[in-house]
């Protein structure tokens, strides 16, 4: 597959489908919960479990895609999430919610395998950051159409969940018309020489990229699991809960493109540290009471695009045959930090103020810069001379 070719924008049609309906459930369900009066712990939990889904989903996603190939992977990932999804209307305990989100969440994490290990493969340096930064595009407008969705359907589990489910069904029709398992992702897959996901983790010229994705997880995991939380708790009403996380993540798309050529020319080191020293910022203005609309805006410009510069980070130095095994590494990196994020933060407002999600936000990032201003002469160089 050559840069958005026929077989990447089908493959990139199913994703903003599923995308769609992965971002109304991760609005709507904290605040479905809420409306019964269950405990922010809980509801921090539940978000946790979904993203524990991602976790374990990861670890057998690339053994799985070399069984079955791509395309049926990606029927059978779009089924168990569908499945899961529809059986929330049957649920009414927390162990229940928590057991289906958390199948949801293997599903979920299968499609980003699939998609994502598909785009890196197929890519070259000349192009691969075109292929990402299309990803993030993808996503994130999905994760934007999600939320206006909340805004145009009723919200009740009944009348929503049919719908989702409905929209699930049709993001498998553009994967009927190509056949992604005959590419050069394929043959990655089956390099007999491959190495583990493991050994990933002890790449030294990958490892910041790595520690990104943990931290830009615990960021994000944080601001889709508890922002809605926070939002209705200050008096606001669903529908409006859904425009401001499209604010949220607006900002994420408009700076995709941007700071993905600033970090191709002047290096992902400054750029990275730009990033994180602005989420700093914007999360100490929440916390400050400061304009929402400028609050939300800087916040999801800066921390909506640190998992693509950290992940072209990361898989910069490795070679095309490593690619995989990286992609499953990173996405691991980025559920362990979504698993941390809500489950510790949910217990902090719950003992404190919802306005710890915003101090453990500013706190964890204000981590990962000290990492960034460490050692620079050993981090690994931008790509701009390829």
């Amino acid at each position: 597959m050559s840069a958005l070719s026929r077989p990447v924008i089908l493959l990139l049609s199913g994703l903003l489908l599923l995308t769609v309906c992965i971002a109304v459930l991760n609005t709507q369900i904290p605040l479905w919960l809420s409306h019964e009066s269950w405990s922010t712990l809980q509801i921090g939990l539940i978000s946790s479990a979904f993203f524990t889904g991602n976790l374990t989903g990861t670890l057998f996603a690339g053994k799985l895609i070399n069984r079955l190939g791509f395309n049926r992977s990606y029927y059978l990932a779009t089924a168990i999430f569908a499945i899961a999804t529809l059986v929330l209307v049957l649920s009414h305990s927390f162990e229940s919610w928590a057991f289906w989100r958390f199948i949801a969440g293997n599903g979920c994490a299968l499609l980003w395998v699939i998609v994502e290990s598909a785009l890196l493969c197929s890519g070259t340096l000349t192009n691969r950051g075109r292929l990402l930064a299309a990803y993030m595009i993808v996503y994130y407008l999905g994760t934007v159409f999600g939320q206006l969705f909340i805004s145009a359907m009723p919200l009740s589990v009944t009348a929503l969940v049919p719908a989702l489910v409905t929209l699930m069904m049709l993001a498998i029709i553009p994967l009927l018309f190509v056949a992604v398992t005959a590419g050069e992702a394929e043959e990655a897959l089956e390099t007999p020489k491959q190495p583990g996901v493991m050994k990933m983790f002890f790449r030294r010229q990958s490892r910041l990229g790595i520690n990104g994705c943990i931290i830009s997880g615990v960021v994000l995991g944080s601001l889709y699991g508890l922002m809605p939380l926070y939002l209705s708790h200050k008096g606001m009403s669903d529908s409006n809960v859904g425009y401001w996380m499209a604010l949220l993540i607006s900002a994420g798309i408009i700076a995709q493109w941007p700071l993905g050529k600033l970090a191709d020319r002047y290096g992902r080191l400054l750029v990275l540290r730009v990033q994180v020293f602005v989420v700093i910022l914007a999360a100490i203005a929440m916390l400050m009471n400061a304009s929402l609309v400028a609050g939300l805006f800087i916040l999801g410009s800066a921390g909506f695009t640190l998992y693509p510069v950290a992940m072209a980070w990361a898989c910069e130095k490795v070679s095309k045959s490593e690619l995989i095994p990286m992609n499953q590494a990173l996405l691991l990196s980025y559920t362990a930090g979504s698993l941390a994020g809500p489950a510790i933060t949910s217990l902090l407002m719950e003992t404190w103020s919802d306005n710890i999600l915003f101090v453990m936000i500013a706190i964890v990032s204000f981590v990962y810069l000290m990492m960034l201003l460490r050692k620079t002469d050993q981090q690994a160089t931008p790509i701009a001379h390829a």
